[in-house]
């Protein structure tokens, strides 16, 4: 990275008349510099001397250098304490032409290659994927396609809910019906899970009946062919769904191939003295003396011998530490069940059950309406997957009279960049307000924004032939500086993607990129250039620029569209 190397050359200077290391970060004030390194106020308490003095010796120290102009066009102090750095026309040419010419635009290689298994999606089979089912799909296949990129391995799984309440309910709802198993199709399920669930809510003795029957299938006494033939409709239209969004899975285990484990599960913490019986129900007490809120036991089987999510999410864990001995496994879920993974996973330290392996939840918040509330159709429905596809495909068609003659699969692509994009800009811990009508237009920070630009900038690298390896050391103005320094900074926003599991920073590297490229193109008239030498220039450093989008784009799921 930029920093990392400007750092180093920082460092040396300060090391050379006996001072420690030190570091840059890009610019607060970019109209004063372009790096900047705030340490030496560190530095003067560590050696009890005057910032200002030690700050000048440094600077002059670095502008004694004999190849200075290689990386800096000025080095300054400025009181009390801050060292500013702009970088030389040569550095950032040089840069871009290595950028160009390396794999993945010279992004440095993993030391290690770590096994990651993600965990997204978790859908409940018999029920229909509507909006909120949206986010840990893409937010979850957004991070696996970043760990990727950065050289390690994933494994993705699914991690069905397939013998949960839901599946008790429509069973329920078959038999009363007298429905042959033929005649079960998605339409009956999608029109019986709603109803059962509101009958569920208000009738205890009702719900006691579907866990009963759940309890059957759990130990495979009743009902298979019933729930196998309910898990295979809707998986088909999960991986539908799924497949629209650009989401796939290595594995579409559910929580009943986890069930297959828990025997070994519960042989395995009754070894380490885990399994207490308490009220004829065996929990596990994972409370800690310094706790400031108050944990409550995981049960792990309930007194009628039952097993509940929790245990088969251990049996799940039990399950990819046996098949892939993973260095992490990362789950991306609704932040509401931060309690239910603190609660596995300190059954899984206190018991050793993972070893070094590392689990991190990584909570996402909800997706909002206008109101502020988890988004609703105008009924106060929560509006199904399919639905909210159409809507926004028909939001976006009437945005003008020529989207009308788009081909569908373009308007497809549009329609995922448009849902991808407004989600993807927020960290995902965090929630947000989703206005279609705001994030389906082309101006202002949307996907159909995003792809305009890149449609807009192709035409220009189509239109003049270029070679970035005869990029002139001049760069010509400060829309043009800015463009150039923006490409610099792509590492910088992937580590931190990487780092902290949030495509955001991809999405806001990508849209500050097409920010800078509009304005490039509005302010210096290519169309009109006489210079072949900055003809050249310009048309290499937008193709670079766009090359990169558009492989950053395919960590946000987003394809391009043929045209706009």
């Amino acid at each position: 990275m930029v920093v990392d190397k400007l750092s180093n050359i920082l460092t040396m200077a300060s090391n050379s008349i006996g001072y420690s290391a030190l570091k840059v970060i890009k610019s607060n004030r970019p109209d004063l510099c372009d790096y900047q390194c705030d340490e030496v106020f560190k530095l003067a308490k560590i050696y009890h001397k005057n910032p200002i003095l030690i700050g000048e010796e440094i600077v002059n120290k670095i502008n004694e250098l004999d190849n200075f102009s290689d990386y800096f066009k000025e080095v300054s102090f400025c009181k009390p304490g801050f060292i500013n750095i702009t970088l030389s026309d040569k550095f950032i040419n040089n840069k871009l032409i290595e950028m160009n010419n390396s794999e993945k635009f010279g992004l440095k290689s993993v030391d290690k290659v770590n096994t990651y298994v993600v965990d997204y999606g978790g859908p409940n089979v018999a029920k229909p994927l509507h909006v909120g089912h949206m986010r840990p799909a893409i937010v979850g296949e957004s991070i696996k396609r970043i760990i990727n990129y950065m050289g390690h391995k994933t494994i993705s799984g699914v991690h069905l809910g397939d013998i949960g309440l839901p599946i008790g309910e429509v069973v329920y709802k078959v038999l009363e019906d007298k429905l042959n198993i033929k005649d079960i199709d998605l339409n009956y399920l999608n029109r019986v899970y709603p109803l059962m669930s509101a009958k569920v809510k208000e009738d205890e003795e009702l719900k006691n009946k579907c866990a009963s029957i759940i309890k059957d299938i759990q130990d495979k006494k009743n009902y298979l062919d019933y729930w196998k033939v309910i898990c295979d409709i809707s998986k088909l239209d999960i991986k539908r769904l799924y497949n629209y969004l650009g989401v796939s899975f290595d594995y579409w285990y559910g929580e009943s191939d986890a069930y297959n484990y828990i025997p070994k599960v519960k042989e395995f913490l009754n070894s380490k003295n885990l399994l207490k019986e308490s009220n004829g129900a065996l929990v596990v007490y994972v409370n800690r003396e310094d706790d400031k809120i108050e944990y409550p036991p995981l049960i792990f089987q309930k007194s009628n011998g039952a097993y509940l999510y929790q245990s088969s999410e251990l049996g799940t864990i039990y399950e990819r530490m046996e098949d892939f001995n993973p260095d992490y496994i990362l789950y991306v879920t609704d932040q509401r069940q931060s309690m239910h993974f603190e609660q596995v996973f300190r059954v899984c330290e206190e018991s050793k059950l993972t070893n070094d392996t590392k689990l991190i939840h990584l909570p996402h918040g909800t997706i909002n309406g206008m109101d502020g509330k988890p988004y609703k159709t105008r009924s106060g429905e929560t509006p199904k997957l399919d639905d909210l596809f159409k809507e926004v495909k028909n939001i976006f068609i009437e945005k003008k009279e020529s989207n009308k003659n788009m081909s569908s699969s373009d308007i497809d692509i549009i329609v995922n960049a448009i849902l991808k994009f407004a989600d993807l800009q927020n960290s995902r811990d965090k929630d947000y307000i989703f206005d279609i009508n705001k994030f389906s237009e082309t101006t202002g920070k949307t996907g159909p924004y995003v792809l305009y630009t890149y449609l807009r900038m192709n035409k220009i690298i189509n239109k003049y032939d270029s070679n970035i390896n005869n990029l002139k050391e001049k760069i010509y103005n400060k829309y043009d500086r800015e463009l150039r320094i923006c490409i610099l900074e792509y590492e910088e926003y992937i580590n931190s993607a990487f780092r902290e599991y949030k495509p955001n920073y991809i999405a806001e590297y990508i849209y500050n990129m097409c920010v800078l490229m509009n304005s490039f193109y509005q302010n210096n008239h290519i169309s009109n250039l006489s210079d072949m030498d900055k003809l050249n220039d310009w048309v290499s450093v937008i193709k670079l620029a766009n090359n990169i989008i558009k492989e950053l784009l395919n960590l946000l799921i987003i394809d391009i569209p043929t045209e706009m």
